[in-house]
């Protein structure tokens, strides 16, 4: 994609034959930062759960208006990308991630669930805008056979999000919520209300907080020299035909690779506090479970950190099929064991999903050349799959269980293995 706005100073590099550390450096603030707050969704869900008084499929409602902007602005990200290039797009994507923060403050005070709603559509908006920068990003910033490790390394730092987000989370606003637990069946209509609103409140100085961040981030990203780079070369024969992501099946099936792998990711992670409220699970509480989540999210960090490393050495398509076989085996285990095995077991997903986002993502978007932006665009498009698996997750949960309805992130796994040693072989139709 044409990328000619990035910097005025910066220097035009072709097939960087070296990684630029600073510009990763900077970069990888971002991945941190989408973590952090992606990661928040698994303290809302219970917290507003609790609050709204709504069942399973109502609350992932959440993850639904969240990931369903990358659905919504995930092609309209790639053209935005290859009108102003890739860094304005980050600074545009942060302050629109700044608007969504702060709508929660009058979701709170209202307090609303469809403002609440409509605040995770605006965040994750901005969101959107950011991975589709970022991503294909990091890939180029370097030689093209180490873009697997430098993803896994850049999305390390995302997980490191990911822990500290339900740590944090879970102290700012289950915490103060958690003391003031009642059983709403007995109020009435003005005693509701005002349950609600002091509930709800608890998340105001948390995403205030992070508005204020995001702004200063803003203007540190629009202020930092990138390095411009060329990906208008074409690396693959196109003859006579115009191209097409549509004619590279990698593109394709690697989309619904990430389709599948985000709703697996973000339905075991959305419901962890619930599953392990349940008497035969944990039986803990809210908050208990919180501080367990992190060993989920954690894993993943640990994970990405030895696959870079690892990914040096060890083909990309194998790695991602190994992972997300034994991913599949530890949700099978606890599906069929209760207490300590089936918590643990469940959480050790975590590090078998670290390496398969960043790994499919640059499978998916392998020799592309001058269509990458099109190709980021349809594979961040697909994290949409974190808004409709998680939705139909909960609608099993509330027929057959929480125990049971994990079977769905098991056919996710399933096919990932499929993409890994099939579904990513570069060919063009």
């Amino acid at each position: 994609m044409a990328i000619t706005n990035v910097s005025s100073a910066s220097v035009t590099t072709n097939a960087p034959g070296s990684t630029n550390r600073s510009a990763m450096a900077m970069v990888t603030t971002l991945f941190f930062v989408w973590g952090f707050l992606t990661s928040l969704n698994d303290i809302l869900i219970p917290h507003l759960k609790s609050i709204f008084s709504l069942n399973y499929a109502e609350a992932m409602l959440v993850q639904f208006a969240f990931f369903g902007a990358y659905a919504a602005f995930g092609f309209l990200s790639g053209k935005v990308v290859e009108w102003i290039g890739y860094q304005r797009t980050m600074v545009a994507g942060l302050f629109t991630m700044c608007a969504g923060a702060l709508l929660f403050i009058p979701a709170a005070s209202a307090p609303s669930f469809p403002l609440f709603l409509t605040a995770l559509i605006v965040l994750a908006a901005g969101i959107t805008a950011l991975q589709v920068a970022a991503n294909p990003y990091v890939s180029v910033l370097g030689p093209t056979e180490t873009a697997s490790s430098r993803l896994n390394l850049t999305q390390a730092f995302n997980s490191l999000g990911t822990v500290i987000g339900p740590l944090l989370g879970g102290w700012l606003i289950l915490g103060a919520a958690a003391k003031n637990l009642q059983d709403v069946t007995k109020m009435d209509s003005v005693q509701l209300h005002a349950y609600r609103v002091h509930e709800a409140a608890t998340v105001k100085f948390p995403y205030l907080a992070i508005a204020l961040a995001l702004v200063v981030l803003g203007l540190a990203i629009a202020m930092y020299k990138f390095p411009r780079l060329d990906t208008t070369k074409d690396y693959r024969p196109m003859g006579e035909k115009k191209d097409s992501i549509w004619r590279h099946p990698h593109v394709v099936l690697g989309a619904i690779g990430i389709f599948v792998y985000v709703g697996a990711e973000v339905s075991i992670g959305s419901f962890l506090i619930n599953y392990f409220n349940r008497p035969e699970i944990g039986g803990l509480s809210a908050l208990a479970a919180s501080a367990l989540v992190p060993f989920y999210w954690g894993g993943a960090m640990v994970g990405r950190f030895i696959g870079s490393a690892v990914l040096q050495k060890v083909k990309t398509g194998s790695l991602v099929a190994l992972c997300a076989m034994i991913a599949a085996v530890l949700v099978i285990i606890s599906m069929l064991t209760f207490g300590h095995v089936a918590i643990w077991t469940i959480l050790a997903v975590g590090l078998f999903n670290s390496i398969l986002f960043p790994c499919i993502f640059t499978l998916g978007i392998a020799e592309m050349g001058p269509l990458t932006g099109e190709a980021s665009g349809l594979l961040v498009t697909a994290i949409v799959g974190g808004a409709l698996i998680p939705e139909v997750q909960g609608v099993l949960a509330d027929s057959i269980g929480i125990h049971h309805a994990f079977i769905l992130p098991v056919l996710c796994y399933l096919y990932i293995v499929y993409y890994g040693l099939k579904g990513s072989k570069v060919v063009t139709a």
